[in-house]
């Protein structure tokens, strides 16, 4: 199961008020492991970069002014995320913003239903408490210690760990052959328990199980241990 954990940069809160991408980050999990394969690239947003959005990552209007604008980057990037489920923390958010760049170049949006919010899923699992990104780090003590700012391929690293321990921790990645089949939710399937022929031999000597014995003996007849034996 191939599943792609991505996060985006941008100009400010709002695609309808005329924000843009300024970075999108993601990474590959097949079978719930990180493969390396990762996609990373800054975007000229063809506009001005606000104070208060560059406060948050740290991207300035001169440091994007000579990358590429999203029409020169949206092959790459669609040819990277494929047809493959969409791991995204508020999920509402980046995929507005993809969207709104697809519709300007005439391009197919991608469906809602391919993105797995994980926003969505620790509202669900931890009600009432804090939800965002380092908060969840903190909850899972993973070290988000280098996130000085929100960085979209940063940002997806840690989520694929908040991911994966939300789903119930890094056992799931623990897969050696690939070809084993998984169900819809991605999970090895049960296996059915096979009965041994035979039982296997007891360890226990005969002297050992004598001692146990006298050992019960001195225990006295109301011991547990002699309505169980008997």
């Amino acid at each position: 199961m191939r599943e792609i954990v991505l996060d985006t940069e941008t100009t400010g809160l709002s695609w309808a008020d005329g924000d843009r991408l300024v970075e999108i980050g993601c990474l590959e999990l097949l079978n719930h492991v990180a493969t390396g394969n990762n996609f990373h690239v800054y975007i000229n947003p063809e506009r001005d970069m606000p104070q208060e959005a560059f406060n948050v990552h740290g991207l300035s209007s001169e440091f994007l002014s000579d990358k590429p604008v999203f029409a020169d980057i949206a092959d790459d990037f669609l040819a990277f995320v494929a047809d493959d489920p969409l791991v995204i923390h508020n999920a509402t958010f980046d995929m507005g913003f993809i969207n709104w760049e697809l519709k300007l170049l005439g391009r197919p949006e991608i469906p809602a239903s391919r993105a797995v919010d994980t926003l969505q899923i620790a509202r669900r699992k931890f009600p009432g408490a804090q939800n965002n990104l380092d908060a969840l780090c903190r909850r899972f003590s993973i070290d988000n210690s280098g996130r000085t700012f929100h960085g979209a391929l940063l940002d997806s690293e840690l989520l694929a760990e908040v991911y994966l321990e939300m789903r119930g921790g890094r056992q799931p990645g623990l897969v050696l052959d690939a070809a084993l089949d998984l169900d819809s939710a991605g999970t090895v399937e049960q296996v059915e328990r096979r009965q041994r022929p035979e039982a296997l031999p007891s360890r226990l000597t005969p002297e050992e199980a004598e001692a146990h014995d006298a050992f019960i003996a001195t225990l006295g007849e109301d011991a547990l241990w002699q309505s169980v034996k008997g």
